[in-house]
């Protein structure tokens, strides 16, 4: 039946409609108009138990409406939402107690508390067994590398400081779903690492449902194993990622490193895009010819020093599906 069911969910929001000049100011001040504006348009999905998903799309393609209507924070204009039995925006404290979230800037941390204490009043607010609790904070200390700030007040914290507590928060009462918008912003390379590592090992240990919406095409690589692309308030692509890269990646780069530079170099089965220093850069589709038969080829030919193959990025894969449905339409 699945954790989460989505079932023709559509919303639109009543936007102003401002007329210009002085009259069209004076007009819409006594007698407004209003248009509607389609945000999410006759959705359709189910999410199990311990799936990991990345719900995304571009800026205004309706991807935050639809997770404001699964955390009860908005009523569907029509169609339904179904969060383990229950409909979020009519039982929202129910709803409530099984999840968890982490929204981008808004904080649920109180500004003028050390972390630690922070995280006590989040024990009393969920009601949070100390045992359970002093359990869950230990892995997540460990994890998130919160030691360096734990007795440091919120307002004195970097982003990426914040973000790893808030992200704590969210997985203290160990929700059945958590929903993170954009959870490594402000991270380096190394924080960014702990988290997504976090987020594998809770959802593989503890089978907590997570919904991924960010910008960050590495978050979503690393830490989701279903990829769900929405687009104008329509669900264009539902499928598992493996699937995604398979339909969307068969162009793969290999990059050679010669002995010396090769003039009028030849390939077939594939584009040079590039040869200059000694190096080569040829694209191949790998349903047309392998990459280990197109370097033995190579090398038979020519005097290969070293080689390496370049998987597609998956932000050039989205871009293809949004260029496919531009055409089509």
């Amino acid at each position: 039946m699945g954790l989460i069911r989505v079932e023709q969910l559509y919303k639109v929001y009543k936007v102003k409609n401002s007329r210009k000049g002085l009259l069209g100011g004076v007009a819409d001040l006594f007698a407004p108009q209003w248009v509607d504006k389609e945000a999410v348009n006759c959705i359709d999905f189910t999410i199990n138990q311990g799936e990991s998903v990345g719900y995304i799309g571009p800026n205004g393609s309706g991807k935050s409406t639809t997770i404001k209507m699964l955390t009860g924070i908005l009523y569907p204009t029509s169609g339904r939402v179904l969060v383990n039995h229950v409909e979020p925006y009519h039982n929202r404290l129910k709803n409530a107690s099984m999840i968890g979230a982490v929204f981008g800037q808004r904080s649920q941390l109180w500004w003028d508390l050390a972390i630690r204490e922070s995280f006590e009043l989040f024990r009393h607010i969920y009601r949070i067994p100390y045992p359970m609790f002093k359990k869950n904070l230990d892995k997540m200390v460990e994890l998130l590398g919160l030691n360096e700030f734990y007795s440091t007040p919120v307002r004195q914290l970097s982003l990426g400081q914040r973000m790893r507590a808030e992200i704590a928060c969210a997985f203290f009462h160990e929700p059945l779903i958590v929903y993170l918008d954009e959870p490594t912003i402000g991270l380096d390379v190394v924080a960014k690492e702990q988290v997504r590592l976090f987020l594998r090992e809770i959802n593989k240990e503890k089978q907590t449902t997570i919904i991924l919406t960010t910008h960050d095409m590495d978050d979503i690589q690393q830490v989701c194993e279903r990829l769900i692309l929405i687009d104008h308030g329509q669900l264009i692509f539902d499928s598992p990622m493996e699937h995604f890269v398979n339909q969307y990646g068969k162009e793969r780069m290999l990059l050679l490193q010669f002995e010396h530079h090769v003039d009028n170099l030849q390939v077939d089965h594939g584009v040079l895009v590039e040869n200059q220093n000694n190096q080569a850069k040829i694209l191949f589709n790998k349903d047309s010819i392998s990459a280990t038969k197109l370097i033995q080829k190579m090398t038979e030919c020519y005097p290969v020093m070293d080689c390496k193959i370049e998987e597609p990025k998956i932000e050039h894969l989205m871009r293809m599906v949004y260029e496919e449905r531009g055409r089509n339409e």
